[in-house]
């Protein structure tokens, strides 16, 4: 989806990147929730969990891989602060230290099912949360508004072409990731900016592993 559609400044409508945004914020959410009611000893669900939030990490780093690589350069090139930019890089670096840790003690309580390691599961996505939000907010407050004047510059045009470079795949799982247990005005938003049987093809045939793996732990 291009970034210029993520920058619209319209009270009745998300950007594309808060659109994005909104569901790592639901799945943190929805995780925090399910670390805290899981019984002890139950490693199917404690499996469920881990594959969930696996997930939210593969789609979160992805995002921002795509920004580092191909978007942050580019503003930067095109007169963005610099300060800025720099500021969302070490964000991304913090963000990603922060994933990492909160992986590790997830896969250890999916191995062990016991309640200490919930626990610390529960911490642990508690204290990721906070790092993460800190920059969603950020962005969302100060880059989201100085982008305006560069997105239909061709050197932008370009780059948003190239981080839409992929196998179809990777944009079913996405899409399929992205709607799980979307709110309406969320999914209302998304439309504006991406058809809805588009979104609906690629989530239904392309992204049937996430319905496969990652989608049961939200039915429970």
């Amino acid at each position: 989806m291009p970034l210029s559609a993520s920058v619209t400044f319209m009270a009745e409508q998300l950007t594309m990147n808060r659109v994005i945004h909104a569901a790592v914020r639901r799945d943190l959410t929805r995780l925090d929730a399910a670390l805290g009611a899981v019984a002890d000893g139950d490693t199917a669900r404690a499996q469920q969990l881990q594959r969930a939030y696996a997930a939210l990490h593969e789609q979160l780093s992805h995002h921002h891989r795509q920004e580092d690589t191909y978007i942050f350069p580019t503003l930067e090139r095109l007169g963005l602060d610099p300060t800025l930019v720099a500021e969302m890089d070490s964000e991304h670096h913090k963000m990603a230290e922060a994933l990492d840790e909160t992986a590790t003690v997830m896969r250890r309580y999916a191995a062990s099912a016991s309640a200490a390691d919930a626990g610390s599961a529960l911490a642990s996505v508690r204290s990721t949360t906070q790092v993460v939000e800190r920059h969603l907010a950020h962005e969302e407050a100060e880059l989201e508004p100085l982008m305006e004047p560069y997105l239909e510059d061709p050197t932008f045009k370009q780059a948003e072409k190239d981080l839409r470079k992929g196998p179809v795949t990777q944009s079913g799982v996405f899409f399929a990731w992205l709607t799980d247990g979307m709110e309406p005005h969320v999914e209302s938003s998304l439309k504006s900016y991406v058809p809805g049987p588009v979104v609906l093809v690629l989530s239904k045939v392309f992204g049937r592993r996430y319905y496969r793996e990652v989608a049961p732990a939200w039915k429970v």
